[in-house]
């Protein structure tokens, strides 16, 4: 297997990977709807982590709705953003086709479509720029476009403000700027956002949040996806209003240097330092055998080249590959240190083993599912 950032599709145009194929098995099966009815989540990110969470909630027929940052400033976006001025479409996009109500319909497809002759722009994005400029507020060009995908949830901006990121690294240096953030050659230690003015969050998404039953975070870039909404003033508060419970799914593998080398816990650890603390409830992390005080390699992936590929593996093609995928760990220790700082850690088996740095939509779908059925309206 070889890790990539785009998909070469059959015809001219790349998109982005966006696990559809992985995720068409729960569109054909059932939904899986957990014995308390009516239920409502929101996914907390963006980039391509969100969409494995909405995707997953829609197939057990749960409400979903998105809080998507606005800090994006890398490749198409960046351009729009520099160019046209105007606001980060780039991970809505990713979420709205997450909802879209049928994945394989050729209006979704093709908002996915990139152009490489065209600065590497994607339909999607060019579409939710126009109705900006057409409609005069991108709240509205997102309503149209959800509409247009017949989407299932809606996706909500963290904030309308023109925000850029910047960063402070393990070995102390700073860095401005999403796009280079999450590239880092060493790790991030604390992240915030920068405006020219007053950062005010967008009300309907403090709304979702405080009315949802479940609030995900992630998976995916937790310092550049994750954490940038939660320095939206009034989101950790809401999150804090909130009836229902908090999981957070933590990546399977490290792929940029924001988190290169970070274990489980020094995620959670890095959540609760930009305003998590004591709200976390539930850790979702992967654990290919169980996890106990004799466990001496618990949660670790192997990267091996060859032909077996086993759940405890990452399969790549060549040594390339091998140095730029490395497993997110977790011991008994580690979830011992997780657990007394208040969230109930829950190990499961999450990988797809067709796609190693992918969560398998089952396994994952069954571990929301047991989260839902602990939580629903639960208050702390």
């Amino acid at each position: 297997m070889q890790v990539t950032n785009t998909h070469l599709n059959d015809g001219a145009f790349p998109h982005d990977p966006s696990m559809t194929e992985a995720f068409a098995p729960l569109y054909a099966a059932d939904p899986v709807v957990p014995q308390t009815a009516h239920l409502r989540a929101v996914v907390i990110g963006g980039g391509t982590g969100a969409p494995v969470s909405i995707r997953t909630l829609l197939s057990m027929g749960v409400e979903t709705s998105a809080v998507v940052a606005m800090a994006d400033d890398g490749g198409s976006t960046g351009i729009l953003r520099e160019e046209a001025n105007v606001t980060p479409p780039g991970d809505i996009r990713k979420c709205i086709c997450a909802m879209a109500a049928d994945p394989e319909d050729p209006l979704t497809k093709a908002f996915k479509y990139r152009f490489p002759f065209a600065d590497n722009h994607t339909l999607g994005n060019l579409m939710l720029s126009a109705l900006e400029e057409a409609t005069g507020a991108f709240p509205e060009a997102v309503s149209i476009c959800e509409k247009l995908l017949h989407a299932r949830g809606h996706v909500y901006p963290s904030t309308l403000d023109r925000v850029s990121l910047v960063a402070r690294t393990r070995d102390g240096r700073y860095i401005e700027g999403q796009a280079v953030a999450c590239h880092s050659r060493t790790a991030l230690a604390h992240v915030q956002l920068r405006s020219a003015g007053n950062i005010v969050a967008y009300p309907p998404a403090l709304e979702a949040i405080r009315n949802a039953d479940l609030i995900v975070l992630g998976p995916g870039s937790l310092f550049t996806s994750i954490i940038p909404n939660l320095l939206v003033p009034g989101v950790i508060d809401a999150i804090r209003q909130s009836c229902g419970a908090t999981l957070f799914v933590c990546s399977l593998a490290d792929m940029q240097g924001e988190t290169w080398g970070l274990t489980a816990r020094e995620h959670v650890e890095a959540l609760m330092e930009h305003g998590m603390r004591g709200l976390l409830d539930y850790v979702l992390v992967h654990s290919a055998v169980p996890i106990k005080p004799d466990s001496s390699e618990t949660g670790v992936f192997r990267a091996v080249t060859g032909a077996n590929i086993g759940a405890s593996r990452f399969v790549v093609d060549d040594e390339t590959e091998q140095r730029r995928v490395r497993p997110v760990r977790i011991d008994y220790a580690d979830l011992r240190l997780i657990q007394s700082k208040g969230p109930v850690v829950i190990a499961r088996n999450l990988v797809d083993p067709e796609h190693p740095t992918w969560h398998d939509p089952f396994a994952l779908r069954e571990a929301f599912t047991g989260v839902l059925r602990l939580c629903h309206s639960r208050r702390r």
